[in-house]
This record gives structure tokens, C-alpha cells and sequence, in this order.
């Protein structure tokens, strides 16, 4: 049966990657997917993985409707067999309805492909929506690393090196930014709630909440 399935896990995971493996595979099986993706790092129109890996995609942008871009697309005679979405998380609710749509309507797997919390820890949207509709949710099991060496869980933005938790929940940018531009990083759940990037550890003082270590 097909499904809508949603990858999720923090930034620097894998998780465009997968979606890149997933397309190469189909697609060296006869098939043809419709690639979509929202605000890539490399630019509009890409789906593009950090290993170097890019290829072409179609622009989800605010207010197009997915499910009609499919269906206009088999009604031109058009071949698609699956659908592949990158950077879920930037698509709006109704976005995903859509999706789930072209799975119950069109008979078709939409593999969706996103961070569930932004920076501040809440849920986007987007994520939000496929949590609720997804026939099956996967964590990556491929582990991003805080700086400390633990597992990353969650996404932090960066100003010169220093974490902030306020502004607009999407800023364009990426992990390992030069220090003075707005930036992210995957920090474990300790040194997010801490504020203490990789930056702030090199100059960091011990946390008040630190239990003190008894002198002989």
C-alpha cells in the first residue's frame, strides 16, 4: 500500500542524503518521482546533500499546491511513480494535506524528509502536520554529534559563535557558517538548554548549576 512516510532528525543527519539514495534507487528501477524541496542551502530549485550531492528539484513555494502540480503533471502525460520531499518542515499545513492527498488519491509514496523543532525547540508546523498524518514516522539513525561527543537532539542558531532563541523561526543557513554570519549547529539537550555552542565552550566558565567537587 502506499504510504506517507516522514524522516526526521536534526540538522547534519543525513537526511537529504537518504532522500537523494531513495530517488537514485527508484529511479534506477524505471521510475520517476517528482522531487519537491523548500529553501536547500544550495539555492531554489535544488535538492542538495552536504556530502556534495545535488540534483534538480521543483520549488515548494508559499501557496502552491502540490497535489494540483502532480495531477497537472500526469494530465500532460507526464510519468511520476513517487514523490520525494526535502526540507518538509518549511511547508505549510495545508501543504501537507496535500501530500497526503496524492498517497490516498493517486496511489502514490510521498517520502517527506525534515527537522520536527526549530531552534527554539517548538515544532514546525510543517513537521507538526506530518507527525499527525504520516503512516509511518523514522527517526535517521544516522547520529549527529554535539560538540561534547553526545548525541545531537537539538538545532541551534548562531550569531559570531553565540546562540540566540529569538527572531523568526526560518533563516536560510547551515551548519559550520563562518563566525560571524547567522549560523547552526547540533547541540545535545544539556548545552542547548545551557546556550554553550562549541564556541562558547572553548571560553565557557563552569555552570552555576554545576555540583562542586570536594577538595581532599
Amino acid at each position: 500500500m502506499p504510504e506517507l512516510a516522514f524522516f526526521s532528525g536534526t540538522m547534519d543527519c543525513g537526511k537529504s542524503t537518504l532522500a537523494l539514495q531513495i530517488g537514485h534507487n527508484r529511479s534506477a528501477r524505471g521510475l520517476q518521482g517528482v522531487i519537491f524541496t523548500r529553501d536547500d542551502r544550495a539555492g531554489e530549485g535544488k535538492l542538495s546533500s552536504r556530502l556534495g550531492l545535488v540534483t534538480a528539484a521543483v520549488e515548494a513555494s508559499e501557496g502552491m499546491d502540490l497535489y494540483a502540480y502532480v495531477v497537472a503533471r500526469l494530465s500532460k502525460g507526464g510519468k511520476a511513480d513517487y514523490v520525494i520531499v526535502d526540507e518538509a518542515q518549511f511547508l505549510a499545513p495545508e501543504q501537507i494535506d496535500q501530500l497526503a492527498r496524492i498517497v490516498d488519491d493517486l496511489d502514490m509514496d510521498v517520502f517527506a524528509f525534515g527537522i520536527t523543532t526549530d531552534f527554539r525547540t517548538k515544532l514546525f508546523p510543517g513537521s507538526q502536520r506530518l507527525i499527525e498524518l504520516a503512516d509511518r514516522v523514522e527517526q535517521l539513525q544516522v547520529e549527529a554529534l554535539c560538540w561534547c561527543g553526545a548525541r545531537a537532539t537539538h538545532n541551534a542558531r548562531t550569531v559570531a559563535g553565540e546562540m540566540v532563541v529569538e527572531g523568526a523561526q526560518v533563516v536560510v543557513g547551515d551548519v559550520n557558517r563562518p563566525a560571524g554570519e547567522i549560523g547552526y549547529e547540533v547541540l545535545c539537550r544539556r548545552h542547548h538548554r545551557r546556550r554553550m555552542t562549541s564556541a562558547a565552550a572553548q571560553v565557557g566558565a563552569l555552570s552555576p548549576d554545576v555540583l562542586p567537587v570536594p577538595q581532599p
